[in-house]
């Protein structure tokens, strides 16, 4: 009887199993009440009570089951012990003053013996002179820089401690996420030391302009509600099973609960370059535009109000070298839809390597063409 409900939803599963305890424990009370105490008898019932017992005990069972999925049965405080240990401040000694921020140790294992390292922002320690990284026990170390990546955030380093200070998280996946998932943050606002807050999954696949990315926006990045603040930048962002899914790295200033994450898959992406100091290679289009809306589609005299306008094509980009022009609407990359800027940031981040021939569909003077364009390695920062 339980596998004949269990894939149905939580509250309706809850409700069926609550309607069939009832009616299987009244109707055997029913038959015991009706039953002829003779020794014939006796073993009967005795059959049908231990039947009873297990019955019920498979549907106590169910019912906690899906109480706990209901609930969450997630505890904070628990939560909290079990990774607060492994949240670091991140402080950078640079030329115009000192920087603070956070980060979390990570058991890095790759062809050599397993290491432990810490992972924060690029931002937190950019023109650094030193950087000292703090636990929670108050003793501090030194640390370098193993490899960075502006283009999304990421620092990995290597910090003079003993073996005992590393207790490492663990890296889930972003991939995972949904919007309205619950997460958790833990990190260092205002450098008031192990701070915790909580909110939701708000968005997904969010493209954000950094500054410290030359202006190249961060793909596929992760909008939640929980409240971040200057110091939490490097921090983890947690799933309700402690792992981490993202890095908190941005607000929105004067805004009230919007701030952002570099998804955890990037982490997974890059660590294996950034740990041997390798510069990780993003793909490049070599053009810039701007999302497509109503009053844009007006101005042009098109019908087209999604996909990305081109605004200007670089010499001698892989764009200039396919025939992209400025005023060509990018509508799809291999068969994917562009309903902006943000589709395409993540589909080259994701699913492309420099090097790599793509198709672009492109709306031009009206008609829609197709396009071969062969990736190139996107420059490196000045």
């Amino acid at each position: 009887m339980p596998n004949e409900y269990e894939h149905h939803s939580n509250h309706s599963s809850l409700l069926t199993v609550t309607v069939i305890t009832i009616i299987v424990v009244t109707s055997i009370i029913g038959n015991i009440y009706t039953y002829q105490l003779s020794s014939g008898n006796v073993r009967s019932l005795e059959n049908k009570v231990a039947t009873l017992q297990t019955k019920i005990s498979v549907l106590t069972d169910l019912l906690g089951e899906f109480n706990e999925t209901s609930v969450g049965n997630i505890s904070l405080s628990q939560l909290y012990d079990e990774v607060k240990d492994s949240v670091v401040l991140v402080r950078a000694e640079t030329a115009q003053g000192s920087v603070a921020g956070s980060g979390f140790v990570f058991n890095y294992s790759g062809n050599a013996r397993a290491r432990m390292v810490v992972i924060t922002n690029f931002h937190v320690i950019e023109d650094h002179t030193s950087i000292a990284v703090t636990f929670t026990n108050g003793r501090a170390y030194s640390a370098n820089v193993l490899g960075s990546d502006p283009y999304v955030d990421i620092a990995i380093l290597e910090v003079d401690a003993p073996p005992e200070e590393f207790i490492p998280l663990t890296i889930g996946s972003s991939s995972l996420l949904k919007v309205g998932d619950l997460v958790i943050a833990v990190g260092n606002p205002y450098e008031l030391v192990g701070s915790m807050t909580t909110g939701i999954v708000s968005q997904l696949g969010r493209a954000v302009p950094e500054d410290q990315a030359g202006g190249y926006s961060i793909a596929s990045v992760i909008q939640i509600s929980a409240p971040i603040n200057p110091g939490n930048s490097g921090g983890p962002l947690l799933n309700s099973k402690g792992q981490v899914v993202g890095i908190t790295f941005a607000i929105i200033e004067s805004s009230y609960g919007v701030g952002f994450a570099i998804p955890s898959d990037t982490i997974s992406r890059e660590i294996a370059w950034l740990v041997r100091g390798d510069t990780f290679p993003h793909s490049w289009v070599g053009v810039t535009g701007t999302d497509m809306t109503y009053q844009l589609a007006q101005e042009i005299g098109t019908t087209t109000t999604y996909g990305w306008y081109i605004v200007e094509v670089l010499f001698p980009g892989p764009g200039f070298k396919a025939g992209l022009q400025s005023g060509d609407i990018i509508l799809g990359i291999n068969g994917t839809k562009v309903i902006s800027g943000d589709d395409i940031s993540r589909y080259l981040e994701e699913y492309t390597t420099p090097d790599q021939a793509i198709l672009i569909r492109v709306e031009r003077n009206g008609s829609e063409i197709i396009i071969p364009l062969k990736l190139e390695t996107r420059p490196l920062l000045s």
